[in-house]
């Protein structure tokens, strides 16, 4: 895979980052019209920054660092990152209009659990720590996948920590 595939590999990433946005601002305002409460706001800027930082870096190292794309490594993490967005998307669509980058709760409704969420708690974290590794990986990217899933380490903890005591207000 060339530098120049990469980098179009990486901006479909970012469109579907975009994407994730727009469907996240359609949802907040569905929530917020439902009384939602957004809670666990502290640490979103450093996500939103974070989250960019992935793709700056990915493109930063493979075409700076002049990294090689080694097949076997590349055509694997390329599949990773393919299931990491099925599942991401799986999660989107499961949750419905409960679905949000930020951590809102909507009073009254139910916690979901069918989808993802009969196998896994948190799923759409599990599809964001495998692309987080994956997508460097694709080519060779090695220091942003660590960085980035060092770094990431740490702001899962925060925010599961943050959205498990939202949930905690609609199990009472």
């Amino acid at each position: 895979m060339s530098q120049l595939w990469y980098t179009v590999l990486i901006g479909l990433v970012g469109v579907e980052r975009l994407a994730e946005l727009v469907v996240a601002k359609r949802n907040m305002a569905w929530s917020l019209a439902r009384g939602g409460r957004e809670t666990g706001f502290g640490h979103y800027p450093f996500m939103v920054v974070l989250h960019t930082g992935l793709l700056v870096g990915c493109l930063a190292e493979v075409w700076w660092g002049h990294r090689d794309f080694h097949p076997v490594l590349g055509w694997s993490m390329l599949a990773l990152v393919l299931a990491a967005q099925a599942l991401r998307w799986w999660c989107i669509r499961t949750l419905g209009h409960q679905w949000n980058t930020r951590i809102v709760v909507v009073p009254g409704l139910p916690r979901i659990t069918g989808g993802p969420y009969r196998i896994v708690g948190h799923p759409n974290y599990v599809a964001v720590v495998v692309e987080g590794f994956a997508l460097p990986l694709v080519h060779d990217a090695w220091l942003t996948a660590l960085v980035f899933t060092v770094l990431n380490a740490g702001l899962l903890t925060v925010r599961i920590r943050a959205e498990n005591d939202a949930l905690r207000t609609v199990d009472a």
